[in-house]
């Protein structure tokens, strides 16, 4: 069988959604490890990542599913919500390269704002107390007992260039292979199973 072909496709398709597997496993793996060892004690954040760990284990599954058995509903559920976390995932990567060192201070300090226990999280972590303005009335970190403090906008601005493109970069990255996933689903669901009646219709 010439490779494009329907086995080739079944198991382009198969291997692509075992990786959209491992990735959601890995995603709700860290999210739960950062949770157990203290390194990330904000419900909203753990739950947040966790939610998209799920998330994207149930629409590997059905298209895993539907890739095995060649079941048009599954893969046509599955391409649709492909098509719409494609275009999510492009728009929130592309923002998140596009972002000024302006922007990405608003952003900083509305994530800041967000939580409590994420700022008291970034406080203990970077030891740094306050956002924008040296704050000590109750900060976690160590540096409260030597008076040495800083904002923790100054300690944030120096990583969020390299993290937004880091996260930018990998987010653009899967985004082409939900592509090659919308692909590879409709090239699939047209192709007939040449183990089935010829005469049948898909």
């Amino acid at each position: 069988m010439v490779c494009g072909g329907f086995v080739c496709t079944k198991n382009a398709l198969s291997a692509l959604n075992i990786l959209y597997v491992l990735v959601s496993l890995l995603l709700i793996g860290v999210a739960a490890w950062g949770k157990w060892f203290g390194l990330v004690s904000s419900i909203q954040v753990v739950a947040g990542v966790i939610g998209v760990g799920v998330f994207l284990f149930f629409v590997a599954f059905v298209g895993l599913c539907g890739a095995l058995k060649h079941h048009q509903v599954l893969l046509f559920f599955y391409m649709m919500v492909l098509s719409i976390v494609f275009v999510l995932q492009f728009s929130v990567s592309c923002a998140c390269l596009a972002l000024n060192k302006d922007q990405q201070n608003l952003l900083l300090e509305a994530g800041w704002n967000k939580s409590k226990g994420t700022q008291k999280d970034l406080e203990r972590t970077l030891n740094c107390c306050g956002f924008s303005q040296v704050d000590n009335s109750s900060c976690p970190a160590v540096c409260v007992n030597t008076s040495s403090c800083v904002a923790c906008a100054d300690i944030l601005q120096n990583y969020a260039g390299q993290v937004l493109q880091f996260v930018g970069s990998i987010g653009l990255f899967f985004s082409f292979t939900e592509v090659l996933g919308v692909w590879l689903t409709h090239r699939y669901r047209n192709l007939k199973d040449p183990r089935s009646n010829p005469r049948a219709f898909l």
